[in-house]
């Protein structure tokens, strides 16, 4: 089985944000960064498929030259080669201008199965899985929280909203998007990490269109009242909170 998984090298979301001066997405320096936490699912899943049927596993990313190091960690973890799509701007491509990019790589490569995250977690849009499976002409099953594979024939539930599953049965070639619960990504052992240095790392040429969309700005949330610390004994501190309920409920009044 040929098995592609796609995956994105986001900011750690403890870091602290700064907008870039154009004042259209954040500034990527000073930041901590790592493999998006929705594609470990997705690197996971595709390696135990692989561990199961055997074949290929190739992960892909597009993104600056530091995207290496999450396609490493891929490596590491399992997959056997890996490709870039090397774009130092690819912050400014919509998700259409993205899954067109990858679609143009996979489109010959003739993969039984694609697993992408549900979505980034800095972008958040959800949409390059699904259009990539549209590009490519193949069925897609979005939020997976389980998955099972016999021959031919996949079996995967979903998560819905209110905490509903739905289970779906799909032939493969097909496209899965993965949720948070679906597996325990494994951590990369030494002896993989030392593996994975010598794995090959691809970079094709980026062929993409003109994306459809853009970001005209990023702001910061607006500031919002500040708390207030109460301070004294049990006694003073309830009538402290009572005189600013009574304030308050005036001010409404």
């Amino acid at each position: 089985m040929k098995i592609l998984v796609c995956i994105k090298q986001v900011p750690d979301m403890e870091s602290k944000f700064k907008l870039n001066p154009a004042g259209t997405w954040y500034s990527d320096q000073d930041l901590a960064w790592r493999m998006n936490e929705y594609d470990e699912f997705a690197v996971e899943q595709a390696v135990q498929l692989k561990e199961q049927t055997g074949g290929e596993l190739v992960v892909l990313s597009l993104g600056p030259a530091q995207v290496r190091e999450a396609l490493k960690k891929a490596l590491a973890m399992g997959a056997d080669r890996a490709v870039h799509l090397q774009d130092e701007a690819s912050y400014e491509k919509d998700p259409f201008a993205i899954a067109s990019a990858i679609a143009a790589y996979a489109r010959d490569e003739n993969f039984d199965a694609i697993f992408t995250g549900m979505q980034s977690q800095d972008r958040g849009s959800a949409q390059v899985g699904l259009m990539l499976a549209e590009l490519l002409g193949i069925n897609a099953v979005s939020t997976i929280v389980d998955f099972s594979c016999d021959g031919n024939s996949v079996t995967a539930k979903r998560e819905l909203e209110g905490g509903l599953k739905a289970v779906v049965k799909t032939n493969l070639p097909a496209l899965f998007t993965c949720q948070l619960g679906l597996n325990t990504p494994r951590y990369p052992t030494l002896p993989n990490i030392m593996k994975a240095k010598k794995k090959e790392i691809a970079t094709p040429a980026l062929t993409a269109p003109a994306s459809l969309t853009a970001t005209l700005s990023v702001a910061y949330p607006e500031k919002k009242g500040q708390g207030l610390v109460l301070e004294g004994d049990v006694g003073e501190l309830a009538d402290q909170l009572l005189s600013i309920l009574k304030e308050k409920t005036t001010v409404l009044k």
